[in-house]
């Protein structure tokens, strides 16, 4: 006997006392059991049997099927309510993607352009490119969290856009009164460091000084052939020209090139107090060290650039390095808070985040601080002359010729500088 001669409740008893024998398939497919199910409930009449007819049926069901309960409920309410039985489709819509393959790529560039800041900065030069500049490409990424931001840097297609700098150590030299500057939010407090272009068997490298303001982190940077009185001094002045407000102190190491007595009369004569680092408090000079690995060591890499390269590095520094730095790249500036037990903690938050100038720019009276020769309206248009995308790539085209230069007078290719992410 089939499943199809079973024509009354009593068969079906029989069929599960296993007193009648019956030969049938398993059903195959979903629809298959479903339209089994609605043609069971139909021939029996379930809807208007009594409690144990329904009863008996359900077992029969549950048997052939070998469904739940519960499914076999849900089954039979869907029949009751509607009168047929089908499978629902999915509706939903899931999880829409909010960035774009083309959003990845832009942020690939982006870092790239901009020699791979930290997630903050990165997210505030996208803000500002949509914002301030109206740059429609980045009005998705204007929004972007800092954590999603590493969570993209990690898909397949930011590491196939971009080439990974490796890093090395910054190192350090200075001179002055062993104390920690206190600036109080004045600017013109510069934390001063010297980091060295590499040897080449015994030729050394060129030496780069790196400048940065305590208070706004405005920076310049200059290049000298050596560590000399000769090369230092005019190099010192030049440098500390190119700041838009007084120069009031200057921080260092305690290396040797800046302890020295023709260093401390130049800046006694400019009335420029002179410190230096203290012993055991690695965090007095952090700023200019930080600086050297993130601006310095992103820009000139760590293949030896001869000593005679120097007038060629400072023409490219003066005209477009530092008003780069300056004018269009964002900085994090901390926020001091205290906790419950008194303890005060620096946060760096995305919204404290401005380029130099517009900290300057910031700060309560800060055309007092001003040089003479300076005025807020001409820094104004210097800043707006052009966006941050567009600096970022003069720099980049500006440093791709003068590597060029470099490499045609040694007469040796660049070692590789970066490889694919």
């Amino acid at each position: 006997m089939k499943l199809s001669e079973l024509k009354t409740l009593e068969d079906v008893q029989g069929f599960l006392d296993g007193t009648q024998r019956v030969a049938f398939q398993v059903l195959s497919t979903q629809e298959e059991r479903y339209r089994w199910i609605q043609r069971i409930l139909v021939q029996f009449n379930y809807q208007t049997s009594r409690r144990s007819s329904k009863k008996l049926v359900r077992q029969f069901l549950r048997k052939v099927t070998n469904y739940s309960d519960s499914q076999l409920s849900r089954l039979i309410d869907q029949y009751k309510q509607r009168g047929v039985i089908q499978r629902s489709e999915h509706r939903g819509k899931g999880f829409e993607r909010q960035y774009t393959s083309s959003d990845i790529r832009l942020l690939a560039e982006t870092a790239q352009l901009h020699d791979f800041p930290n997630g903050c900065s990165l997210k505030v030069i996208m803000r500002r490119m949509f914002k301030r500049y109206g740059d429609k490409r980045y009005e998705r990424l204007a929004g972007i969290s800092v954590s999603h931001i590493y969570n993209l840097k990690k898909t397949f297609l930011y590491r196939s856009c971009v080439k990974h700098y490796t890093k090395t150590k910054p190192s350090a030299n200075a001179i002055g009164t062993r104390k920690k500057p206190e600036p109080n939010g004045v600017p013109g407090f510069l934390r001063v460091d010297t980091v060295h272009q590499g040897d080449l068997g015994k030729v050394k490298g060129v030496y780069h000084i790196n400048l940065v303001d305590e208070v706004t982190q405005a920076q310049v940077v200059v290049a000298v052939p050596a560590i000399s009185e000769n090369h230092l001094i005019p190099s010192l002045k030049a440098a500390m020209r190119q700041f838009w407000f007084t120069i009031r102190g200057f921080h260092s190491d305690n290396g040797s090139e800046y302890i020295n007595h023709t260093v401390a009369a130049l800046l006694q004569k400019l009335l420029i107090e002179q410190t230096k680092s203290r012993a055991r408090q690695t965090n007095d000079n952090a700023l200019v060290e930080s600086k050297n690995a993130s601006v310095i060591r992103k820009t000139f890499g760590y293949h030896h650039i001869d000593k005679s390269h120097a007038a060629d590095l400072n023409a490219f520094n003066e005209k477009y390095l530092n008003l780069h730095l300056n004018f269009h790249r964002p900085c994090l500036f901390p926020e001091s808070i205290q906790n419950k037990k008194g303890k005060i903690k620096k946060r760096y938050r995305v919204k404290n985040a401005m380029t130099p100038y517009e900290k300057f720019r910031s700060l309560d009276d800060s055309k007092t601080y001003l040089k003479t020769n300076q005025s807020l309206e001409a820094l104004d248009e210097l800043s707006n002359h052009m966006t941050d995308n567009e600096s970022a790539h003069q720099l980049q085209m500006a440093r791709i010729e003068l590597f060029k230069r470099i490499d045609q007078s040694s007469g040796q290719d660049r070692p590789g500088k970066a490889s694919s992410a």
